[in-house]
């Protein structure tokens, strides 16, 4: 992990977009962690697929949703156990949810304690102009390096 956090929020977020695109076939443009007390939350922007904009076009936003949450109920395990090597803590609980209209993916995982390290790199993130936490499609295209690096 670098000096101040940043670097494994990012990390955090590049591995998501890479989970999203290996699974579903298409990932997010752009990712964002927040570590958040216990609460890790990973803002996603892009990713619905084909298939998902045409049931949005024939109304069927409720289908749409509910395929991503039995998905996404059925990766918990996956995902949970890529947060926990990256970070070196136990989530507790994970849930996701994706939004139309923007469209956007919401990853959010509890952990057993709090990260200050995470935390404070978050903060830095939202009062200065510095991307920390963030990654782009093309970040996830990179190989994966040894987690926590």
């Amino acid at each position: 992990m670098d000096d101040d956090g940043g670097g494994l929020l990012a990390r955090i977020s590049t591995e998501m977009v890479r989970a999203q695109k290996e699974f579903f076939g298409k990932g997010p443009a752009q990712a964002k962690s927040y570590f958040l007390d216990d609460m890790l939350i990973i803002v996603m922007h892009g990713g619905v697929t084909t298939a998902e904009k045409t049931m949005l076009d024939f109304g069927q936003a409720d289908k749409v949703r509910d395929f991503r949450q039995t998905f996404e109920n059925q990766m918990a395990e996956r995902l949970t156990g890529t947060i926990e090597e990256l970070t070196g803590r136990k989530v507790l609980t994970y849930q996701s949810q994706i939004l139309f209209a923007p469209d956007r993916v919401i990853e959010m995982f509890v952990f057993d304690d709090t990260v200050r390290k995470l935390t404070e790199a978050t903060a830095k993130g939202q009062l200065t102009a510095a991307p920390v936490g963030e990654a782009t499609e093309d970040d996830a295209l990179d190989e994966p390096s040894a987690a926590g690096a």
